[in-house]
């Protein structure tokens, strides 16, 4: 049974392996540890204002992350969505109960639009978002308080 619950401190070395695992070896994106410095100080990074971080869990196993910033006014962004891939698909559908998490915390908080960056090589999850009404948005048109990670090149939008 998976659970989607927030963040506890116990959690960051899973999250940390699992995110890092993802990133360097599934897709060999070229980002470390030191590239990440929120990955080690969650608390201080996403669960302030209105964000906050989740993970998806089966037992003591972490299995999935997200986290929701909050840009300020009516603006969130969505980081580190990332889910094993042993728990991918539609079948268990973390991914969509992750992202369905964070919106119902941004809608609360009466943000208005969530922005996220990401590479072109994460079709998959291109696909998810735009399935999801996320749409397409050229780099200088993000709003100055979106936090742009160095190796983001495309970047999407969503009215909620």
């Amino acid at each position: 049974m998976i659970q989607i619950r927030t963040f506890q401190s116990h959690d960051t070395e899973q999250i940390v392996n699992l995110i890092l695992t993802i990133q360097q070896v599934e897709f060999q994106v070229p980002i470390t540890i030191q590239d990440q410095p929120d990955l080690l100080e969650i608390p201080n990074f996403y669960q302030h204002g209105n964000g906050d971080f989740w993970v998806a869990v089966q037992g003591d196993e972490v299995v999935g992350t997200i986290a929701l910033i909050d840009c300020g006014g009516p603006i969130g962004a969505i980081r580190k969505m990332f889910v094993k891939k042993e728990f991918r698909g539609k079948e268990l559908g973390i991914a969509q109960k992750l992202l369905d998490t964070l919106t119902t915390k941004a809608q609360e908080a009466q943000m208005q639009h969530l922005y996220l960056g990401t590479i072109e090589r994460l079709q998959a999850a291109i696909r998810f978002y735009e399935r999801n009404g996320f749409t397409y948005i050229p780099k200088q048109d993000l709003p100055s308080s979106f936090p742009i990670m160095a190796v983001d090149t495309h970047f999407y939008v969503k009215e909620i």
